[in-house]
């Protein structure tokens, strides 16, 4: 028993001085100093939480909008009162983007209010409608209607126009009024030229372009001497919802084929539309008409086939004419209409060619009223001193 106590008291001492004396160090480890690399750590690692954020939202500078300063800020209470608080009585007609009235204010002036729908324009969109009525105030043309004021208000957007008593082109040619005469001839090229160089203008003097996008007889004004005044110019261009609005034209007879195909309006769309409305005064018919037999109800697609042939070309004029037009004029102008409504949109002409055309067809005219003379063979079925007058 002694000698198991002797050695385990042995073996204890043993332990404890293993662990009371330390192992000798190798100094020498510390003699060369360890190398550090510095090297920048990547890029990524330094952007913190919230500048990975903004790296992936791009920083929206919200601009300051002011208010057009030369056009009038009107009240609702204003055009209430004005309009008979938008009475029926006082409707001119709805269009696309709303309806509008007939507004008469104290000082006698009369003016036209365009009363945007909501759906075209939610009532939370006032600052894009300023906006809207700040590009539309800066359009300036003979034969563009004038933008002269606008509202909003309790949610409510209204545009304020210059107003055109004689209506619009397609209430003349096509509802009938005792106290309207019948356009002629002349009148006719007229208008189709003050259209063009209304969307002239747009196309190509504005910057950047201005599509219309709403080409249409209901849309061209004429004042007391039937110049006419192209209007709803920048509207749809403006409008963010504007191609949803414009979708129910589809069947009206003014959209191009491209435009029934994928929706995408486009300068050329513009010419369609144009030479569209051109074939009315022509024709004296409406773009699409459900009252006519299947394969008279398209417009153009009844008339196309027949422009390049006169005798067809003298039986499809408006009856209204009475054969007095000269014939070489009706050629030249059933001419440009072939040229706008062609199918293929990059073969129809920019609307600079097609004003230099119906120039060129006017100054033809007074030529042969120059040179020929009043009573000698310058209209279809006799003379008429109306259709010679100088349309420039």
């Amino acid at each position: 028993m002694q000698i198991g106590y002797i050695n385990i008291s042995i073996m204890f001492v043993q332990i404890l001085e293993s662990v009371q004396t330390p192992a000798p160090l190798d100094f020498k480890t510390f003699d060369t100093p360890a190398t550090i690399n510095l090297r920048p750590p990547p890029v990524d690692r330094n952007k913190s939480f919230d500048d990975d954020e903004f790296t992936k939202k791009p920083i929206v500078v919200k601009k300051t909008i002011t208010a057009p300063l030369n056009v009038t800020s009107y009240s609702i209470a204003d055009l209430q009162m004005a309009t008979g608080s938008f009475s029926i009585d006082n409707l001119l007609g709805e269009g696309s983007f709303g309806r509008v009235y007939r507004a008469q204010f104290d000082d006698g002036k009369v003016l036209a209010v365009k009363k945007l729908d909501s759906s075209v324009l939610p009532s939370e969109l006032s600052e894009e409608f300023t906006e809207i009525v700040s590009s539309i105030s800066q359009l300036h043309h003979p034969n563009v209607t004038e933008l002269v004021g606008y509202c909003s208000e309790h949610g409510q957007h209204l545009l304020v126009y210059e107003f055109h008593k004689n209506g619009s082109l397609h209430d003349f040619l096509h509802l009938s009024d005792e106290y309207n005469k019948p356009l002629t001839w002349n009148s006719r090229v007229k208008i189709a030229l003050g259209t063009a160089r209304a969307l002239e203008y747009l196309h190509e003097v504005c910057s950047p372009s201005i599509i219309h996008k709403n080409i249409k007889s209901t849309n061209i004004l004429l004042d007391v001497e039937l110049n006419p005044h192209l209007s709803d110019a920048g509207l749809a261009s403006s409008i963010p919802n504007a191609d949803q609005a414009l979708d129910h034209n589809a069947g009206s007879g003014y959209s191009a084929p491209e435009v029934a195909m994928s929706g995408q309006y486009t300068l050329k769309s513009d010419v369609y539309g144009f030479g569209v409305v051109m074939l009315e005064l022509l024709s004296g018919r409406k773009a699409f008409d459900n009252s006519k037999p299947r394969s008279e109800q398209s417009l153009v697609r009844w008339a196309t086939p027949q422009l390049h042939d006169i005798d067809a070309l003298s039986k499809m004029v408006d009856p209204e004419l009475k054969g007095l037009y000269p014939v070489k004029s009706l050629s030249r102008f059933a001419d440009v209409i072939a040229l706008c409504v062609q199918p293929e949109p990059e073969f129809r002409p920019p609307m600079s060619e097609v004003v230099q055309a119906l120039v060129r067809l006017v100054q033809r005219a007074n030529m042969s009223r120059r040179t020929v003379g009043n009573d000698q063979g310058s209209s279809h079925g006799g003379g008429n001193a109306d259709a010679q007058e100088d349309l420039s």
